[in-house]
């Protein structure tokens, strides 16, 4: 696991300015023409003339009045905004020793995001610095517990990022459920939640501006402080420093500006993980740039550089009109992808393997209680499906069953099986296949926190089927689970084969893979941003998985992949205990290292592809069922493989139930209600894997 970088050595004073200066005037440059072409773009017919006679004391009143009430006023956001999550993502680098950190990868702004939209949902209206407030407290919540999850010492990169990714998609299923509850009161929120730099005026910015500026005052006071922190605890505390009250200052200082940011513009990603690593990597070229008197205002600098030269290019891509309606933050989340898969590229990890939490105390297990266990499972899951049948908006009996399958039952009764059996059963074969997939993904990386989503298999296939829906409308079923597959293929080719430079490391693998899924993710908030932007409910419907209108003809490709991949197991079991372990154990059993990971990977494909197309994106089954499956029954995945397909198709057919009943005749995609309930116990897992380690 990659160390926080050793300072650089200390190059001849005239050199080091020398590079800095330059550095500097290059950014001020940067930062001044885009500014001057950011003032020039817009709806109205004000042309870059208009603008610079206006700078020079001509210009009409009707020029002034756009520049200054529409066009400044998003400048402005831009650069105040870049700011804040470029210097808050420095921070929490350096607080957290590890250069993954930011307020995306810390569920800073999901938890800011939550906060907002809560608010909003229940109807308290607070003025725009009480809203900084509740993000505020959002925000600090989320990162303590990320932080609590992951540890400080430098050496948790992949944890981080892991811990980061499963509470942010916990926070963002609890906003998308208030979004969806909530439409009326929230109406909006959904494009605001992936940022966007319009503005009304500039009293926003005259009221958190001066907050983001304070803080960046107080952490430029300590940063000598932050300096030592960062080269480490013990050398730190030699020198007097008190490290916890640093870290809680600077926790606290950074997120209260991205906090700020949140509330002005929505959570705009990555920005506050690209400037400040973008720095931190520059400072091997530009010495000096390690100090944080420095690395704080050439973060911020950087920020700024993004984030205008992504709403930039946005609006000189698809045009000034269309911009209005895709929130910037998609862009920069676009690009910020592109920089983390890069990153995680050249980066040092460990190739170390990770025990699985919870699998080791299942090693003698008897054959007899592995069958009872089993057995009681499937009893389990059968009486699932027949309650998940009985209730829903309109409850039935038993007996009405029995009559509509001997072809008697009335109606009323015909139509509730015909819409409700083919739910309950896409439901069922959706939650098998996802924890197959993730078992298998698991066992490929040998990373016991990855799953299907994580490594950008679901995102793929999500924006394959998502495209094709959107742009070619009355698209049949069979040609959108194409698609799917297609997009789950191209997504685990680009993974793996970024992955494969350095020796196909599993935590390279992991961190590449979310780099992919946050980019999937965001290029599906865009093609339904632009196609239809103000059909909230569509994208979230399909973002948090659901079965409905399920018929029975959605069903045959979850059914055929399972058919396909079940044998394979059967006869691969073994090589998928070897593979777990390392790359030399199978090698010298005689086990194709290559060639067996590329079939399960296939096989993980075609299971999270087919799922997809069925329900759309479901979050933690294929994470939480393989754990529970091990903790159960132990490693060897003969046992472990059926097991979790049981439980995760219980899973998402509990939760499925759930959100068609709890508020029925309304009703929350099972995907959201997976994660609700996924979330705790992942976070368990992480808190007790961090305390054996």
């Amino acid at each position: 696991m990659a160390a926080p970088p050793a300072a650089p050595r200390e190059a001849p004073a005239g050199r080091r300015r020398g590079r800095l200066a330059l550095l500097a005037v290059g950014l001020g440059v940067l930062i001044v023409v885009g500014s001057a072409l950011h003032l020039t773009q817009g709806t109205s017919a004000v042309s870059a003339l208009d603008v610079l006679r206006l700078v020079f004391g001509g210009g009409t009143g009707d020029t002034a009045a756009v520049v200054l009430e529409s066009r400044l006023p998003r400048l402005l956001a831009a650069v105040v905004v870049g700011i804040a999550l470029g210097v808050a993502g420095a921070v929490l680098q350096t607080v957290a020793r590890n250069i993954m950190a930011s307020p995306d990868t810390l569920a800073v702004d999901a938890g800011a995001h939550l906060a907002i939209v809560a608010v909003a949902a229940f109807g308290v209206s607070l003025p725009l610095a009480g809203a900084a407030g509740i993000a505020f407290a959002g925000g600090i919540g989320a990162a303590a517990l990320v932080l609590t999850l992951s540890g400080t010492g430098g050496t948790g990169i992949v944890r981080l990022v892991l811990a980061g990714t499963a509470i942010a998609l916990a926070m963002k299923a609890a906003t998308s459920m208030l979004l969806l509850l909530f439409a009326q009161e929230t109406r909006g929120l959904f494009a605001w939640g992936s940022g966007s730099l319009g503005q009304n005026g500039l009293d926003g910015l005259l009221t958190l501006g001066p907050v983001i500026g304070v803080a960046l005052v107080l952490l430029l006071a300590l940063s000598r402080r932050l300096d030592l922190v960062y080269l480490g605890e013990d050398h730190a505390r030699t020198l007097g420093v008190h490290v916890g009250r640093i870290r809680f200052a600077g926790i606290g200082l950074a997120v209260l500006m991205s906090a700020a940011a949140v509330t002005l513009a929505g959570p705009i990603g990555f920005v506050g993980l690209a400037a400040p690593a973008l720095a931190r990597l520059l400072a091997n070229a530009v010495p000096g740039l390690h100090r944080h008197v420095v690395l704080i205002p050439v973060s911020a600098a950087l920020g700024v550089t993004l984030l205008l030269g992504a709403d930039l290019l946005l609006r000189a891509l698809i045009g000034s009109q269309n911009a209005l309606e895709v929130p910037t933050g998609v862009v920069t989340t676009v690009l910020g992808a592109v920089f983390l898969v890069v990153l995680a590229r050249n980066i040092r990890v460990s190739s170390a393997t990770t025990e699985p939490p919870a699998a080791g105390t299942r090693g003698t297990l008897t054959a007899l209680r592995y069958r009872l266990i089993l057995g009681a499972l499937i009893v389990l899951a059968l009486g699932a499906v027949v309650v998940s049948v009985l209730l829903g908006d309109i409850g039935i009996l038993l007996g009405d069953v029995v009559n509509w399958v001997s072809g008697q039952a009335g109606p009323i009764v015909s139509n509730v099986m015909e819409n409700r059996l083919p739910r309950v059963v896409a439901a069922l074969l959706a939650g098998a296949a996802l924890a197959l997939a993730g078992a298998l993904v698991q066992a490929v990386a040998r990373n016991p926190l990855a799953e299907p989503g994580i490594i950008g298999v679901a995102g793929g296939a999500g924006l394959g089927a998502v495209a094709v829906i959107t742009l070619v409308p009355g698209v049949g079923f069979w040609t959108q689970a194409g698609f799917a597959g297609l997009g789950a293929a191209l997504a685990t080719v680009v993974v793996f084969a970024m992955a494969a430079r350095g020796g196909f490391a599993s935590e390279r693998l992991v961190l590449i893979g979310f780099g992919v899924q946050a980019g999937t993710q965001a290029l599906v908030i865009l093609l339904i941003t632009l196609s239809d932007p103000w059909n909230e409910t569509k994208a979230l419907t399909w973002l948090g998985g659901s079965t409905y209108g399920r018929a029975f003809e959605h069903l045959v490709p979850m059914a055929l992949a399972l058919a396909l991949v079940v044998p394979v197991l059967v006869r691969a079991h073994r090589d998928l205990d070897l593979l777990s372990l390392d790359d030399e154990t199978p090698r010298v059993l005689g086990v194709p290292v290559a060639g067996s990971r590329l079939l399960m990977l296939g096989c993980a494909v075609l299971l999270t592809g087919a799922a997809v197309a069925g329900v759309g994106v479901i979050s933690f089954v294929g994470l939480v069922a393989p754990h529970a499956a091990r903790a159960v029954v132990g490693r060897r995945h003969s046992r472990a493989l059926p097991v979790a397909a049981l439980l995760g198709g219980l899973l998402v057919c509990v939760a499925d139930t759930i959100g068609r009943t709890v508020i029925a005749p309304d009703q929350l995609p099972a995907g959201l209600m997976t994660a609700v309930f996924g979330a705790p116990y992942f976070v368990w897992l992480l808190y007790r894997s961090r305390t054996r380690t």
